[in-house]
């Protein structure tokens, strides 16, 4: 934030589903004095401002949404099926953004000159391309959002999704995707920010900029000998950091000794084994060698499967009332861990 300074850019932080509101709140004021203005929650706050550009003059009109918990746009209300609080909480997340449009459009109608309107959001949109590390955040009520119900704005944001596309085929609805991997899945992808220009009477010019990778993270799967193999092979590297490795293995025998003979194997090597682990593949289809393995090769949801598929219960309308509470208490408990209200 310091180094942005010289620059003369403004800047705009809005809270994600992992961000604690108070702890946002708590930086406002030292902040702003830097030129960055924090909007943390969805409500009592002013969420629509201008921009001024470097002369300061009027640039744009922004509608800054950060991630919108149920309870900043919706009363709770008994008695309503899924489809309904879903529903529901559609109907709520679209009234907020035109609300939020129509201010924005009275604000540029005091203006001198015209300007744009940009608008943000923080959550997934019907056809978002996801990656493991993108968490559910409107667990059992809301899949995702559809794009149709965006306002007119003439550049919307978003974020939560971590790869870089565009959304219903319109170029002015993009997510820009995170600057650095956030899973290994991601590793090897390119990141960016998206540069946005707003030519007089024509569509938004968007330019993404490329991140460049400051810490090289790759995946490695196939068997034992494979994974020797393309370990060796990281003998000619030359960078400057140490490669944070994850190898998936697909041996199907159960091998004691591999993670002794693969660590053992990479200590002269400039690489750092982050994470070691049978493929998901084969995870899934060994409930039969449950016992042979350990629970740091699993994840939360797969160790919740294989028991609930112990129980042999043929209701599956029951499984996923069963599925729906057990993904409720653990966004819960990471809520609880990550981003604490107070």
């Amino acid at each position: 934030v310091v180094a942005l300074q010289p620059t003369g850019c403004q800047l705009v932080a809005l809270a994600g589903n992992h961000d604690a509101v108070a702890t946002l709140n708590e930086s406002r004021a030292l902040l702003a004095c830097l030129n960055t203005r924090i909007v943390a929650g969805g409500h009592g706050e002013d969420q629509v401002w201008v921009l001024p550009d470097r002369n300061g003059a009027p640039g744009a009109v922004l509608c800054a949404v950060p991630y919108l918990r149920p309870r900043d746009v919706l009363v709770s209300r008994g008695g309503l099926s899924g489809s309904e609080k879903q529903q529901a909480l559609l109907e709520a997340i679209a009234e907020r953004y035109q609300q939020l449009y129509q201010r924005a459009q009275r604000l540029r109608d005091t203006l001198s000159a015209p300007a744009p309107i940009i608008a943000t959001g923080h959550l997934t949109t019907v056809g978002a391309s996801t990656t493991d590390s993108v968490r559910e955040i409107y667990i059992g009520t809301l899949d995702a959002f559809p794009a149709q119900l965006f306002p007119p704005a003439e550049y919307i944001a978003l974020g939560h999704i971590h790869r870089p596309q565009i959304i219903g085929g319109n170029d002015g609805i993009r997510y820009c995707g995170s600057p650095i991997p956030l899973s290994f899945d991601e590793a090897g992808q390119p990141k960016q920010v998206n540069l946005v220009s707003f030519p007089d009477g024509l569509p938004p010019q968007v330019t993404p900029l490329t991140v460049p990778e400051t810490q090289p993270m790759r995946l490695i799967k196939g068997c034992v000998e494979e994974i020797e193999h393309q370990l060796r092979s990281y003998a000619n590297y030359r960078g400057d950091r140490r490669v944070w490795l994850d190898i998936e293995v697909v041996d199907d025998g159960y091998l004691t000794d591999i993670q002794q003979r693969l660590q053992t194997l990479a200590v002269p090597l400039p690489v750092e084994i982050l994470l070691l682990r049978r493929s998901r593949e084969q995870l899934l289809d060994s409930l039969q060698r449950l016992q042979q393995e350990t629970l740091s090769e699993l994840s939360v949801s797969e160790v919740f499967e294989r028991r609930l598929a112990l129980e042999n219960t043929p209701d599956e309308p029951r499984c996923r009332r069963i599925r729906h509470l057990f993904d409720q208490v653990v966004s819960d408990l990471h809520t609880e861990h990550e981003a604490p209200d107070a």
